[in-house]
């Protein structure tokens, strides 16, 4: 079974969790399973605007995952540089693909991550990250290294969660759920 992981906190950007979880969620495999769940520290977690939303399991799940994706919103900026959160993941870009939206490069650096490369983020991070030691590219929307990514502005996801499909469940697959979300004209296809 394939499994990914998305990442939310209190204080989560809307459109950086349910879109993801979405197109996450258009995967369709003939030769075996595939999981999306949100994970957090608590049962549920708040966004940004108000929106309760329940959580399918613990951080400490994001070791197990195949892609792990970071969510963003202001609740980074409490979690970036908090140990007790930053020790809970175990998380190995050699077997696992792991990215983040926006400001969720962040919890990234802090977990190491971005050392010695280069990313992208939401403009109001841009100087914390830099602050970090990580070269921000300030006019990329997607920056990948390996198994690594960072993607920058709400809509970007669509091309992040391209790119963990591409790389792990392949191309054909990800063109197909891609395809699903176009607007009409530009290659619209439905799955359901």
């Amino acid at each position: 079974m394939k499994t990914v992981a998305i990442i939310v906190f209190d204080k989560f950007t809307d459109i950086d969790v349910f879109l993801p979880w979405d197109l996450f969620n258009r995967v369709k495999l003939k030769e075996q399973k595939w999981q999306v769940k949100l994970l957090g520290t608590e049962a549920t977690h708040t966004s940004i605007t108000g929106v309760d939303l329940k959580m399918h399991g613990h951080i400490g799940e994001a070791s197990k995952a195949d892609i792990v994706f970071f969510s963003s919103g202001p609740g980074t900026r409490q979690l970036y540089q908090n140990p007790r959160y930053l020790n809970r993941f175990h998380l190995d870009p050699e077997r696992q693909v792991i990215c983040s939206m926006c400001s969720g490069a962040l919890i990234l650096a802090g977990l190491g991550l971005l050392d010695g490369k280069s990313a992208t983020t939401y403009p109001t991070a841009f100087d914390t990250l830099e602050a970090m030691g990580v070269t921000v590219e300030r006019n990329s929307h997607l920056v990948t290294h390996g198994n690594i990514a960072t993607a920058a502005g709400c809509l970007a996801a669509i091309d992040l969660v391209a790119w963990c499909l591409e790389k792990t469940v392949g191309n054909e697959v990800k063109e197909s759920v891609i395809a699903s979300v176009q607007a009409i004209g530009q290659g619209q296809v439905c799955i359901y």
